[in-house]
């Protein structure tokens, strides 16, 4: 999986922890890999300190992100692409009109996999690929989702309650992407949101 936003210091590496974590709390070591670039990538930057900050109250360890610049053969290896904005999925189709098909926004992902039956729990990682052909197809049906609500905000030069709110925003659409990806936890599952809370 790879995720994508445009300089790779904000956005993405939350992201890209926070889905690694709740993949890893799901599927321990067969847990599919998890990476992140930019459309205009800071190559080599950390991220921002107030990225790595808000991921941190979350329980997520970003300290050593390195930001990417995206090339057509990260969009080659990913079999989801999620990007944060509108902006970047259009980068990916012009890039690889290929992996459009495979190219969503998280908040738009999330929607369609909701629109869809769901998997049942314990559904295993070989079933990615499946599911998000199934969500393309109904995307290609005509399925619109909420159009008005496709991004997630870029807090750069924000004050950093903004990061936070960006870092809980994300975690709850990743929780909500995972279950409808694989299916809710089975019961007695390690529950990360709940460790947070309580942290």
């Amino acid at each position: 999986m790879l995720v994508i936003c445009t300089g790779n210091i904000c956005r993405s590496p939350i992201a890209e922890g926070s889905l690694r974590g709740a993949l890893n709390a799901r599927f321990g070591p067969d847990a599919p890999c998890v990476d992140s670039a930019g459309t205009q990538g800071w190559e080599g930057s950390p991220a921002q300190p107030g990225s790595v900050a808000a991921a941190a109250e979350r329980g997520i360890d970003i300290t050593g992100h390195v930001a990417r610049l995206l090339t057509p053969q990260m969009l080659g290896d990913a079999d989801l692409v999620l990007a944060m904005a509108g902006e970047h999925s259009d980068v990916v189709g012009r890039m690889d009109p290929e992996a459009r098909a495979r190219t969503f926004t998280l908040k738009e992902l999330v929607r369609l996999l909701e629109a869809l039956p769901p998997v049942e729990a314990g559904t295993v990682v070989g079933s990615l690929r499946a599911r998000v052909a199934q969500a393309n197809e109904l995307r290609e049906g005509g399925f619109a989702g909420n159009p008005h609500d496709h991004d997630v905000a870029d807090p750069l030069g924000q004050p950093q309650h903004a990061y936070r709110a960006i870092a809980w925003e994300l975690d709850a659409w990743i929780d909500r992407l995972v279950a409808g990806l694989f299916g809710t936890a089975e019961p007695g599952a390690s529950s990360r949101s709940a460790s947070q809370e309580t942290a």
